[in-house]
């Protein structure tokens, strides 16, 4: 098939006139979503502590005031992009916009930490309609030269609201409240869907709107993730080796198993396996995964180490990894104008490397290192980040047939919520084992005494958060003993974690450099739009199979 027959499309009576036929206006619309879920999943690590204060909530309550989130998120965002391809993504996507803006203000008001929890599942839903529509709405208005930079885009406003977080939450809990940590997506939710709803053009797979929709392949789908999902978060607390944990894990991949199965024997599937016929396809999900798995796992003990070590405020923590947000800031547009123009076999390799270069640079700090120390490995890590998402939004939602854009967008977010669970989740289990086997030999070598320092390892779980556990009570001398042999456990953990990190990132490179080919690997024939915006002012309407709804 020639490039001329992929781009030709019937010349329309009258074509689109007006905003919606502008596909930058579009981005502009889905990036304001965007950026309050991607505000929102970092954010509420700075409101934990005080929401467990005022709410009077258990360890175990407040790790489900994140995981009630994940689990529901991750087990709807197939079924979100698949809804958005089938209804019309413009529908699904204010619908989302709508319903997390909502549940986010219900969050505030609850007043209860059951509250907290049941309306975080709510958002969690909500925010699985809003994310795969994203990409699905950008992939049905860009040509293929430009959608590589749209892309770029998307993941800079992806990365950057996740690494703001911190420090907009910070200043939230320190100067307001943490109720407004949730009511800030009020104004946002509502410049998002007033401009989505002016400029959005109307978008669905007009063949999926008769089919039979797959209700078997969504409950064993979203209970798949679910039990896989619920076996990582809870990892952590129950043992990696725990009967429940291998058997919540292993039962998921069993069901998902059987899901991957009826998939390829039902007529119309929720997920249709022919899109992991492509290496690109399948590779940047994986690569996706471990893009996240590696940026939020970071996160979450870099913040540690910054607060509960170094005993820097929320605001102070967050302005000292600016560095990471402002690189990903370059990465993203840098990394899809290489993407676009070699493909992402090299900027995915790249990303990882830089990645690993990060983590294996985080092995010389100490609990004391200066800022110079600090500062290098988050630009890699930026810089990383960036150039993976971009490649990897590529590889994965430029490789799917536009009709599938929801799918694929699905997908994406899906792998990216997986990975992102499984960082924390691991990383924070090697530190907690890390810091068990060091804790009493780094207490006695820094001066506490024998019998002091085997009572003191029953913290070992506050130790593994950076908290050293001394008292008031304690002589100068002992507290200060205690302190410098907590933070050097602590740190002996995180290198331990970094190590692993950066491991995972070289196979990651490996994976992508070997695994993908060059441009012409890239948006194949099938997959590339059958549309090409002839200009701000009009658009060529798509071949029958990816016509817009209205």
């Amino acid at each position: 098939m020639s490039v001329t027959a992929v781009f030709a499309a019937p010349t329309p009576v009258s074509g689109p006139r007006g905003p919606r036929a502008n596909p930058w206006l579009t981005l502009v619309a889905v990036a304001f979503g965007l950026f309050m879920v991607g505000l929102d999943g970092s954010v509420v690590s700075i409101a934990n502590a005080e929401i467990a204060r005022d709410l009077n909530a258990t360890t175990a309550e407040l790790q489900w005031v994140t995981n009630s989130y994940l689990l529901a998120l991750a087990a709807t965002l197939i079924l979100g992009g698949k809804l958005g391809d089938r209804f019309g993504r413009r529908t699904l996507y204010l619908v989302g916009v709508v319903g997390f803006t909502l549940a986010s203000v219900a969050i505030g008001l609850a007043g209860s930490i059951e509250g907290v929890i049941a309306f975080r599942a709510v958002q969690g839903v909500f925010g699985a309609m809003l994310m795969p529509n994203t990409l699905a709405l950008l992939r049905a208005v860009f040509p293929p030269r430009k959608f590589g930079m749209a892309v770029g885009i998307w993941a800079m406003i992806s990365s950057v609201s996740t690494a703001l977080g911190p420090i907009v939450g910070g200043l939230l809990v320190e100067h307001v409240d943490w109720e407004s940590v949730f009511y800030i997506n009020a104004p946002i939710g509502v410049i998002a869907l007033v401009f989505g709803l002016m400029v959005l053009p109307r978008s669905r797979n007009e063949a999926a709107a008769g089919q039979k929709f797959d209700v078997p392949g969504v409950v064993l789908l979203a209970l798949g993730l679910l039990a896989v999902v619920f076996g990582v978060v809870k990892g952590e607390t129950w043992g990696w080796t725990s009967a429940g944990t291998l058997g919540a894990i292993a039962g998921g991949l069993v069901v998902l198993a059987l899901f991957g199965w009826f998939e390829t024997r039902v007529a119309h599937p929720l997920l249709p396996m022919r899109l992991f016929r492509n290496p690109a396809l399948t590779i940047g999900t994986i690569v996706t995964a471990l893009n996240f798995f590696i940026l939020l796992g970071v996160i979450f003990f870099v913040m540690l180490y910054l607060q509960n070590v170094r005993g820097f405020t929320p605001v102070e923590s967050g302005v000292r990894t600016l560095p990471l947000s402002l690189a990903s800031m370059v990465a993203s547009p840098l990394g899809a104008k290489l993407t676009e123009r070699f493909g992402p076999r090299l900027t995915m390799p790249l990303g990882m490397v830089l990645q690993a270069g990060a983590a294996f640079t985080m092995l010389t700090w100490s609990a004391d290192a200066s800022y110079h120390a600090l500062w290098p490995p988050f630009v890699a890590l930026g810089l990383g980040v960036g150039m993976v998402m971009s490649a990897s939004s590529d590889a994965i939602v430029g490789n799917a047939p536009v009709q599938d854009g929801g799918i694929a967008g699905g997908l994406q977010a899906t792998s990216l919520q997986v990975g992102g669970a499984l960082g924390t989740s691991v990383l924070v289990s090697l530190i907690s084992s890390r810091v068990g086997s060091t804790l009493g030999g780094a207490l006695t070598d820094a001066g506490v005494p024998q019998a002091a320092g085997a009572r003191l390892e029953e913290a070992k779980d506050a130790v593994a958060m950076g908290v050293a556990p001394v008292s008031g009570a304690m002589p100068a001398q002992l507290r200060a003993a205690v302190t410098e042999g907590s933070h050097t456990a602590f740190m002996n953990g995180v290198h331990t974690a970094v190590l692993v990190t950066g491991v995972l990132a070289l196979v990651g490179a490996a994976l992508a450099a070997l695994g993908l080919r060059g441009r012409s690997d890239s948006h194949d024939e099938s997959a590339v739009p059958t549309t090409e915006p002839a200009g701000p002012a009009s658009m060529t309407p798509p071949a029958p199979s990816a016509r817009p709804a209205g």
